[in-house]
């Protein structure tokens, strides 16, 4: 896991480097060319957001709209795939080798709601400066936990491979050929609610000031009511903090 989180880091700072690349190629005009003055108030921004956390990996969506120069509103639709710490993939006996997480008995997908504010801590100085931004949020959170079926041996090649669910009593790796498909388990899928909290900080670095390019970081903090089972011979989580850091990109707009 720990392996992933650092490829994913280093992909966002390529990223990063080849957009201020072709943003320093395409900045020829500096005057009142849209973009290029610095004392322009663009009232709305929408922007996208990749990250990686340190329970998995999502995307959000953005849309923002200034209250005085350097505050703005935004609420923001957000979507992350949740891992447990002790996730290990093994391998199956089957013949493709199938790959599966022993012991987990649910996928679980988080979808997060939340309205906010950001501040501008220090604001730009000329083009080629970093804009740092701090923001704030709460919403709505809801848990999609679909069960994790296991493909048991199936000696009869005429018909579909065994699917079950975890058992704790009956199973050992030697038993499991490998992981069910991804369909099995939608029609006994639950929902958590719950409610969710953020703190980023934001430094926003685009040549042109009607873009938006950022390396954005920070902390969520999910609580559930109803604890949510991931893992078997686990505690059910209630409340789940995560660490993330994501490329941002956007536009802004009178």
């Amino acid at each position: 896991m720990f392996n992933k989180f650092l490829y994913l880091l280093m992909c966002l700072f390529f990223c990063v480097f080849e957009f201020s690349a072709q943003e320093e190629k395409s900045m020829t005009v500096v005057g009142n060319q849209e973009g290029s003055t610095l004392n322009v108030l663009y009232r709305n921004d929408g922007l996208g957001k990749v990250y990686a956390s340190s329970r998995g990996y999502g995307f959000l969506y953005r849309r923002g709209k200034h209250i005085t120069g350097k505050t703005r509103s935004y609420y923001e639709i957000d979507f992350q795939g949740l891992k447990h710490p002790k996730e290990v993939k093994v391998v199956g006996t089957a013949e493709n080798r199938k790959r599966y997480v022993y012991g987990k008995l649910n996928s679980v997908y988080l979808f997060r709601g939340g309205i906010g504010i950001q501040n501008v801590i220090f604001s730009k100085a000329d083009y080629k400066a970093v804009e740092v931004r701090f923001s704030y949020s709460a919403g709505p959170v809801f848990a999609f936990a679909k069960p994790y079926y296991y493909q048991l041996p199936n000696y009869n090649p005429q018909t579909q491979p065994t699917e079950v669910r975890f058992n704790t009593d009956s199973f050992t790796q030697d038993s499991v050929v490998g992981k069910g498909r991804f369909s099995s388990g939608f029609a006994e899928a639950v929902f958590y609610p719950g409610v969710n909290g953020k703190l980023n900080l934001s430094f926003e670095y685009a040549s042109y000031t009607n873009l938006i390019r950022a390396i954005e970081t920070g902390i969520s903090v999910d609580y559930f009511p109803k604890a949510v089972p991931i893992m078997a011979r686990n505690p059910k989580e209630n409340l789940i903090v995560t660490l993330h850091v994501g490329f941002v990109f956007g536009k802004k707009w009178f």
